[in-house]
């Protein structure tokens, strides 16, 4: 079978020959394989033969990216967004967010007015680099995530797509995403008391989305699916209620589900942290797949594959505190007691429970690579 195939067969929830594999390494990760033997002339999604790659378009309002500061661990700079952000150079935690663009709803009126459709959104000759990092803020998270792929743009997807991948169309969005314009605790602020500025924010946002897959769609990108990514919980719960999620964003987050199912194509959410509490939403909504299953939030495969497995596909679940682990035998039994019970009937894909750190080998990665393979096969 091809990948494609192998992961239109899980996310309809059926059986094939084994289940889809996938995964999304941080940079810092590869940097460090690089020097354990994975080669560096190999694209890592070829070597480890991810079968899904995801293209999308810059939906920031494509302010000029600017380094204002550096040293040999840190990097201070600009976002497209229009905000301030200090990383680690390697990518390897979470970005302190200096500042932020909007202020007040005055802010978000001037600035979405850069919100426009355009082809020079679109990456069309392949001249980004990836590496596959899951912990940036917005825009430039759901640009890597997933996706190893160095050979990007409309070249990188044709490229895929002759290779049998499973090619999906990414686009951040949602309370996530509206992060990067507005600091978090404002932006809870004003999810209980300025629901029209949050609504509004939400919907200019995915419209622009749906008319940068339509760019790109006649432009001549080929897509199999949609991954849309909008983290919605931490480690004990949602991070707003459900009443909030229910009148602000679940009006949006619908219309993106029917607008691509429209597309005929299936629909996965990205959503970080403990989001049990929505799933019953989501089924009723039309998605297809829910990843990554964070394990650490209490998102456990086995419980959820018994609970929903009959009405929605799973992606992740696989602890990668088990995968550091020196005793090989912690992330056999991982994968022993998870992948035989999430694969039954169908409707599961290989992927860590958020994404590979640095703290596991590239030897480690290969043997729970194996034991994937071992376990999942039908």
């Amino acid at each position: 079978m091809t990948a494609r195939e192998r992961v239109l067969f899980a996310l309809n929830l059926e059986e094939a020959d084994r289940i889809p594999m996938h995964d999304s390494p941080w940079v810092a990760s590869i940097e460090r394989w690089h020097n354990e033997g994975l080669p560096v002339e190999v694209d890592p999604a070829e070597y480890f033969d991810y079968e899904i790659v995801t293209f999308g378009a810059d939906t920031t309002p494509m302010f000029p990216i600017e380094v204002i500061d550096e040293d040999e661990e840190y990097i201070l700079r600009t976002t497209a967004f229009g905000g301030l952000r200090r990383d680690h150079k390697d990518y390897s935690s979470t970005p302190q967010i200096i500042d932020y663009p909007c202020k007040t709803q005055e802010d978000w009126e001037k600035l979405k007015e850069r919100l426009t459709p355009s082809r020079d959104r679109v990456d069309w000759e392949g001249s980004w680099l990836a590496g596959s990092v899951d912990d940036q803020r917005g825009e430039e998270s759901m640009l890597e995530v997933g996706r190893t792929d160095r050979r990007l743009g409309l070249p990188g997807c044709q490229r895929a797509y002759e290779q049998g991948r499973f090619v999906f169309y990414g686009a951040a969005f949602g309370y996530d995403k509206i992060q990067s314009y507005v600091a978090s605790e404002q932006l809870l602020m004003a999810i209980a008391t300025e629901s029209d500025w949050v609504r509004d924010m939400y919907e200019t946002d995915a419209t622009l989305n749906i008319q940068m897959y339509e760019i790109m769609k006649e432009g001549g990108f080929q897509f199999d699916g949609a991954w849309i990514f909008c983290d919605l919980g931490y480690r004990n719960g949602l991070l707003f209620s459900p009443h909030h999620y229910d009148e602000q964003l679940r009006p949006t987050f619908q219309r993106l589900v029917d607008y691509f199912h429209g597309e005929g194509l299936p629909v996965v959410l990205h959503s970080c942290g403990d989001v049990k509490e929505l799933i019953p939403r989501f089924i009723e909504d039309g998605l297809d797949c829910l990843q990554p299953l964070e394990q650490k939030a209490g998102m456990d495969l086995v419980e959820l594959k018994r609970e929903f497995g009959d009405k929605i596909a799973f992606m992740g679940g696989i602890d990668v505190r088990a995968m550091a682990d020196p005793d090989p035998a912690v992330i056999e039994e991982e994968i022993r007691t998870k992948i035989p019970v999430a694969k039954q009937g169908g409707g599961y894909i290989y992927h860590s429970d958020h994404s590979v750190p640095n703290n596991v080998s590239f030897a480690q990665y290969e043997h729970v690579l194996d034991l994937v393979r071992q376990y999942g096969s039908y």
